[in-house]
C-alpha cells in the first residue's frame, strides 16, 4: 500500500517508491526550520559536496568513477593521507656531500668555459699575432681536457665510485696547484720577457715542441683507454682491501704496460712542459713525477700480489711500466 491508499500514515515517514537502478532523492521536511535532524544535511552542503567532489573527479586521473546513479561518490585510488611513492635522493647527492650534483655540474660547467676560452684564445694568437704566447692557454685547455676526461670516464665506466673528488681537481693539494702554476708563470714571464731567445739546444726548439704535443695527445688517450678498459677494477685511490669485482686486467693496454694510466700521466705532463718551452719546469716535472710514481706503484703492487698472489707476480715479470727506471 502506499502513502496514498493509507491516510493514517504520517507523512514524514513516508518515501517514494524505489525505481530499479536509482537511489532515493533525499527527502527534505516542510517547516520553519526546513525540519532537519543534528545530523541530516542541509540541501546547500550537499550540493556544495557533490560539485567539490565531481571538480576533484574531473581534475584527478587517479581517480575511478561510480556508476551514473552514484555521481556523487568520487572513489580516489590513493588517499591523499598514504606516504608519497617517490623515493627522495639519497643525502650523498645533496650539496655540499661528496656526490653532490650540484657541485658535480659547477665545476663541469667551469672546465667547459676554461677550454671554450682556451681555444678561442689560442686561435686568436696564432691567426693574428706572432706571439708564442699561445703555449698557455693551449696548457689550460690541456689541463680543463684532462680533469674533465677524469670525471667523465670514472662516471661512466665506475659509476658507483664518481664523485666530485673525481675530478682530481684538488689531487694532491697544494703541490699540484703550486706546479700548474709556476708552470704558467714561467710561460709567462719568459716569453713576454724574452720572446725571441731559444731555450732548446742546438736550435732544435720546433722539433721539441712538436715531441711535447705528440706526448700531450698519447699521454692523455693512454689514460683514458686505460681507465675505461680497467672499469670497476680501476680507482683513483689505492685499494688496500679487495673488492668483488676487483680483476686483474691483462689485455688491451694492460698486455703490454702494467699501469698505463701511470704511464699516460707521466708522458702527458712532460710533453706539456715541451709545449710551454719550460726548462726549469720540464726538469721539475720529470723529478716529481717519476718520484711520485715510483713510490705509487710500489706501494700498490705489494696490495695487488696480496690480491692476486702468483698472478700479479707472473704478471709483474712479463709486462713492464714503460716509464724509465721503473721496473
Amino acid at each position: 500500500m502506499s502513502c496514498d491508499d493509507s491516510p493514517n500514515t504520517p507523512p514524514s515517514t513516508c518515501s517514494p517508491p524505489r525505481t530499479s537502478g536509482f537511489s532515493p532523492l533525499p527527502t527534505l521536511s516542510e517547516g520553519p526550520s526546513l525540519g532537519l535532524g543534528p545530523d541530516e544535511e542541509k540541501p546547500w552542503a550537499t550540493k556544495q559536496r557533490r560539485r567539490r567532489s565531481l571538480v576533484v573527479d574531473a581534475l584527478s586521473p587517479t581517480t575511478t568513477r561510480s556508476p551514473p546513479w552514484h555521481a556523487n561518490e568520487v572513489l580516489p585510488r590513493h588517499s591523499f593521507s598514504a606516504p608519497s611513492a617517490q623515493v627522495k635522493p639519497d643525502k650523498v647527492y645533496f650539496p655540499g656531500q661528496s656526490k653532490s650534483l650540484e657541485g658535480i655540474a659547477i665545476r663541469s660547467f667551469c672546465l667547459g668555459v676554461a677550454l671554450a676560452l682556451s681555444a678561442t684564445a689560442l686561435l686568436s694568437i696564432l691567426l693574428f699575432t706572432t706571439s708564442p704566447l699561445w703555449r698557455l692557454p693551449f696548457f689550460i685547455g690541456a689541463l680543463s681536457t684532462f680533469h674533465f676526461l677524469e670525471f667523465w670516464t670514472t662516471a661512466k665506466y665506475n659509476t658507483s665510485v664518481a664523485s666530485i673528488d673525481s675530478f682530481l681537481l684538488t689531487a694532491n693539494w697544494p703541490a699540484y696547484a703550486i706546479a700548474h702554476t709556476a708552470a704558467s708563470l714561467e710561460c709567462l714571464l719568459t716569453k713576454l720577457l724574452f720572446p725571441n731567445r731559444a731555450w732548446a739546444p742546438f736550435y732544435s726548439g720546433h722539433i721539441l715542441l712538436l715531441v711535447g704535443i705528440v706526448l700531450v695527445f698519447i699521454g692523455q688517450a693512454t689514460r683514458s683507454l686505460a681507465m675505461v678498459q680497467a672499469g670497476p677494477s680501476f680507482n683513483h685511490t689505492i685499494q688496500r682491501k679487495k673488492k668483488d669485482d676487483h680483476e686483474l686486467v691483462t689485455t688491451g693496454l694492460y698486455s703490454f704496460l702494467r699501469h698505463p694510466a701511470y704511464f699516460g700521466f707521466f708522458y702527458w705532463g712532460i710533453g706539456t712542459q715541451l709545449v710551454l718551452g719550460n726548462p726549469i719546469c720540464f726538469l721539475g716535472y720529470l723529478l716529481v713525477l717519476w718520484r711520485f710514481f715510483a713510490s705509487r706503484i710500489k706501494s700498490e703492487e705489494g696490495d695487488l700480489v696480496r690480491f692476486f698472489d702468483h698472478d700479479y707476480i707472473d704478471y709483474r715479470k712479463r709486462v713492464g711500466t714503460g716509464i724509465p727506471f721503473i721496473k
